[in-house]
């Protein structure tokens, strides 16, 4: 099943809104991505901050299916979300 541009980028904003209201994992993900509160605004209409806020997500098994259950999709979706936005095609060195 392919994932198109437009429905990754609705995962990915669905992420950063929920990453948005986590006290506790919002300042990681600043403090990680170095974005501050403007980053977040502009970064809503960027696809290539959008794609980070997906690499921050699955740097963790916890919050992947933390967020996945808050949004109601299957837990594979943000990885499927991912390579849809810039920079995550996978590389194949064959």
């Amino acid at each position: 099943m392919t994932t198109t541009r437009e429905s990754a980028e609705t995962v990915a904003l669905q992420c950063l809104g929920w990453l948005i209201g986590n006290e506790e994992l919002l300042p990681v993900f600043m403090g990680a991505s170095g974005a501050g509160e403007d980053d977040l605004r502009r970064g809503a209409d960027d696809p290539a901050f959008l794609g980070a806020v997906l690499d921050f997500l699955m740097m963790n098994d916890e919050w992947v299916i933390a967020f996945c259950a808050s949004a109601g999709i299957p837990n594979e979706m943000p990885m499927r979300a991912r390579a849809a936005l810039p920079g995550g095609q996978q590389e194949h060195w064959t």
